[in-house]
């Protein structure tokens, strides 16, 4: 089930390399690094929200957090690594909103004389393209 608001322990990982590593022990490879504790916690926010929003487009079933009172700080830290468990919140409207609103680029064919035509008065293909998909999907909302 979709929710506005996550939060998942995190693993702030601290070990002889510069930075700090971050991994969610309740999400397999959503995994992220920072130049400091601020830096850190912001990438996180950022890996659990595109993470996420991956999880739910896909379909797949969202675990509930363990709770922080459950975790073994021990079982996530490698040999003389030092670590702490950090609580890691993700509002997903602006997450969705942002990664639903992005641009992505298409392939098409046209014939050439009409791209010539096209090109001569400086027609935008990417916004013809848009507004002739919306008419053909009956979009008339703003917010498409």
């Amino acid at each position: 089930m979709k929710k506005d608001i996550y939060v998942y322990p995190a693993v702030f990982h601290y070990d002889e390399h510069p930075g700090i590593g971050v991994t969610f022990p309740d999400l397999p490879g959503c995994v992220s690094h920072g130049d400091d504790e601020d830096h850190a916690y912001q990438m996180a926010q950022e890996a659990l929200g595109l993470h996420l929003y991956e999880m739910e487009k896909d379909g797949d079933e969202i675990p509930e957090p363990t709770p922080v009172k459950d975790l073994r700080l021990e079982e996530y830290l490698e040999d003389g690594e030092k670590g702490v468990v950090v609580l890691v919140s993700v509002s997903m409207g602006p997450v969705r909103k942002e990664l639903d609103a992005r641009s992505v680029k298409k392939t098409l064919t046209i014939p050439k004389w009409l791209n010539d035509a096209a090109e001569k008065e400086g027609v935008n293909f990417s916004q013809v393209l848009q507004y002739a998909l919306k008419e053909q999907l009956g979009f008339t909302d703003k917010g498409h």
